[in-house]
């Protein structure tokens, strides 16, 4: 582990920043969805209770370097201080005289919320000088951001370099369960690997097949994966172009030990669309006027052998229409099953992305699985093995 946590730096009288991740669904200029606000809440109450005075840097939607009002982190500030039990000041800049007067004018057990730190262009350039000029307000810097560390901002990666800093309690969670899960796991490993298209995630299989001892593909990836071995898909989604890519990946996995599992059995509809008529079939018998819209039970069968064989589960994406039902069948029988697994002690599961912390909460289970990370591109990117900016400015 070389990064520090709160515990090992002194916060005591000292203005801490806290880059946060607060970039929260709003319906009518109310917040309709306060989980990220929810998540940052250990990390600013351990700052307070170690007598810092938490400053927070966020960002809000994608106003490109100018201010945009209706993407102001202003409407935040009644949810905030709901979430955290004390008052939440604000300020019209997150740099120069009204961020530096709201930061002077703090008082003991208060928090201070800094207006969008993406109005300013410097922001997604990385700029020195911005991040400079941020970091100036404070004596320390926490990142409490994972799901933004992918990103070398100013102020998700710039101010590491000038302010002592740490990871949060979020980060450290995740940085933890992401190191459990691929670092130094226990083995044998299974991943599931869902989603739309084997292009999108190229790096992420090419990486996994050779830190994984199971690969299991679902979703429509999986059907370009059934067209690599000459297999009729109907008229299924699937990237037809990515026949060779699918095959090259199949002969890298068996190089590297790793067994690829793939549908045996498919439920199959003529219409995607809820409660349309579905039969279940073998993966190479879909008509030709139909689609492939979710693996079959002999398919979860062998998925959930799968996981009682193994002591690590990594997850991301569905292994079908997970929207729609009967679609989501397979997902929830083998999400259901790695639940049961980690609560009997028996399997440790990280999962991540957006459809997948979806079809996990769908099914009942997203509070079971060990950890479940709400950070999309990061996750993402951290399965493909890439070094994750705001990560590594922490290591120092």
């Amino acid at each position: 582990m070389g990064w520090k946590t709160l515990d090992e730096i002194e916060m005591r009288g000292r203005v801490v920043l806290v880059r946060v991740d607060i970039n929260v669904p709003m319906e009518n200029g109310q917040v309709s969805d306060a989980t990220r606000i929810e998540k940052i809440v250990p990390t600013v109450r351990d700052i307070l209770a170690k007598g810092g005075k938490p400053v927070l840097l966020a960002h809000f939607g994608r106003p490109k370097g100018k201010v945009v009002p209706e993407m102001s982190l202003a409407p935040l500030l009644p949810e905030l201080e709901k979430a955290l039990g004390v008052p939440v000041r604000f300020a019209e800049d997150c740099i120069g005289g009204p961020a530096k007067r709201a930061v002077q004018a703090m008082a003991a057990g208060e928090v201070l919320l800094l207006e969008n730190t993406r109005f300013h262009e410097g922001e997604e350039k990385n700029d020195a000088q911005l991040a400079a000029s941020m970091a100036a307000l404070g004596e320390v810097y926490v990142n409490d951001a994972f799901s933004a560390a992918h990103r070398a901002h100013a102020s998700t990666e710039g101010i590491a370099h000038i302010l002592p800093a740490a990871a949060g309690r979020l980060m450290q969670a995740e940085l933890k369960a992401l190191e459990a899960a691929l670092g130094l796991p226990l083995r044998p490993v299974v991943a599931v690997v869902g989603g739309a298209k084997v292009s999108t995630k190229l790096d992420l299989l090419g990486n996994l097949v050779a830190r994984v001892d199971h690969l299991v593909i679902g979703g429509g990836m999986a059907n370009t994966f059934l067209v690599a071995q000459g297999i009729d898909v109907g008229r299924s989604l699937a990237e037809r172009d990515m026949a060779d890519t699918a095959r090259a990946i199949i002969a890298r996995a068996a190089d590297k030990g790793c067994a690829i599992h793939l549908p045996v059995d498919v439920v199959v509809a003529r219409a995607f669309a809820e409660g349309a008529p579905s039969e279940v079939l073998p993966a190479n018998a879909c008509p030709a006027d139909a689609m492939i819209l979710d693996a079959g039970p002999k398919t979860v069968a062998e998925i959930s052998r799968t996981f009682e064989a193994c002591r690590t589960l990594i997850w991301n994406g569905p292994l079908g229409a997970f929207e729609i039902a009967p679609f989501d069948a397979a997902t929830t029988a083998a999400a259901q099953k790695a639940a049961e697994l980690t609560r009997a002690g028996k399997l440790v599961s990280v999962a991540g992305g957006g459809d997948t912390v979806s079809a996990l909460h769908k099914a009942g289970v997203a509070d079971d699985f060990s950890y479940v990370s709400t950070a999309g591109g990061a996750f993402l990117e951290w399965m493909e093995g890439k070094e994750l900016p705001g990560v590594a400015a922490l290591m120092r």
